[in-house]
């Protein structure tokens, strides 16, 4: 909790003063859009850190209070001691008081500010058809995945933290091949790409990168957003590149061109399955985290009350909040390697700093953030340090 603290002062002294623009940044954007785009950062700067701190406080109180124990006992006796009905219905009740909790701040940041930067297209009918739909996933998911979390628990008293990352390393693994198939079309519409000339770009980057592409898409990003993006899907033998139309329709082709590129040297680095090592790892190390803090909090037994998924839910919060820098950094790294991989499959450096330079325009990005606010939260390099990047990278004959 310490560094959760310590990290939060700095994060909010960064946003309230971020202190002077790169002097550098004036000769790619004009002073207007260096301005909007720190008064847009600072907004979702200020609303991610409210929504992290009002979680961990609100469930710091529930535990030490000694509240989630008399409601996780007072559950018990009114289920008859069933051991898992009373569980769900512990996980249930925090669920909603968290997510009416988020709600505002939800609403706030994916649609009042975005619709006033004009990057949204969504009305709000349809902002709160996709909230409900994404809620009702991840009630249904986190549902699933509570009962056997204490099935674990109830079996393997002692073990339970290595079945469990066992369990959620799998998970990873799965959720790579379900979501693109299950979850993404439940959002938006995947049609292939039919124009020839994407068709035979993407083609020509493939080649060069020895990378098999299945199928080129195209999503209909258009109907919320007007950001532009692309990414890669698939693991092992099947592999599809998915294209918002909002960067086909409004990047030039050398631009969409370096996107397309950085994404398959994401692939080519090997990046997807290094993320997963990684991850896996992380995972299993974390679990384990968790057995040491449960058992350092709850009485030495075999059973485990219903508000141990509250201690669960905390741990999980703070440790992710405390390792943001060690993940951006990874990410970060990654990112520079597709950056200078993408060079090599296009050989256009004016191409990827024209794209940077338009992304960041586009999106009102901070285009000179303080060095801590990128250390700690940017998993992408900022705009100056890619420029930098780009321009000394070598192109091979």
């Amino acid at each position: 909790m310490v560094i959760v603290l310590g990290f939060s002062l700095l994060y909010l002294w960064f946003i309230l003063f971020p202190g002077k623009v790169a002097p550098e940044a004036l000769h790619y954007f004009s002073a207007e859009q260096i301005s909007q785009g720190r008064d847009h950062s600072r907004s979702q700067q200020l609303l991610f850190l409210i929504g992290v701190l009002t979680e961990i406080l609100l469930i710091v109180w529930f535990i030490w209070s000694g509240k989630a124990a008399g409601f996780s006992g007072w559950l018990q006796r009114a289920n008859g001691g069933n051991y898992y009905r009373s569980s769900l219905l512990f996980f249930l009740a925090l669920w909603v008081v968290l997510r009416l909790i988020h709600l505002p701040l939800s609403y706030f940041g994916s649609f009042y500010l975005q619709r006033k930067w004009g990057f949204s297209t969504q009305t709000l009918g349809s902002w709160w058809l996709d909230y409900l739909k994404g809620a009702g996933l991840d009630l249904i998911f986190s549902a699933f995945g509570v009962l056997l979390f204490f099935w674990i628990l109830k079996h393997w008293p002692r073990t339970w933290w290595l079945v469990g990352a066992s369990l959620f390393s799998i998970w990873l693994v799965v959720q790579n091949f379900i979501w693109p198939v299950v979850v993404s079309p439940l959002f938006n519409r995947f049609e292939p790409a039919k124009d020839p000339a994407i068709l035979s770009m993407v083609n020509e980057l493939a080649s060069k990168a020895d990378i098999p592409v299945d199928e080129v898409l195209v999503m209909d990003a258009s109907r919320r957003t007007t950001r532009a993006n692309a990414y890669f899907a698939g693991l092992a033998g099947t592999k599809q590149i998915v294209l918002y139309d909002t960067l086909l329709k409004n990047y030039p082709p050398d631009q969409v061109k370096a996107v397309i590129a950085h994404e398959m040297a994401h692939w080519r680095q090997g990046h997807i399955i290094k993320g997963l090592t990684l991850g896996i790892i992380g995972n299993f190390l974390l679990w384990g985290l968790l057995f040491i803090f449960i058992r350092s909090v709850l009485p030495p037994s075999r059973y485990h009350p219903p508000y141990t998924w509250a201690l669960t839910i905390l741990f999980f919060l703070t440790v992710s909040f405390a390792t943001s820098p060690l993940q951006n950094t990874i990410s970060r790294s990654m990112e520079k390697e597709a950056d200078q991989v993408s060079i090599q499959l296009t050989g256009d450096v004016a191409a990827a700093i024209g794209l940077q330079i338009n992304l960041v325009s586009k999106n009102s990005s901070d285009v000179s953030p303080p060095a801590f606010i990128e250390w700690f939260s940017y998993s992408h390099p900022a705009v100056l340090n890619r420029i930098h990047l780009l321009q000394q990278t070598n192109i091979n004959p």
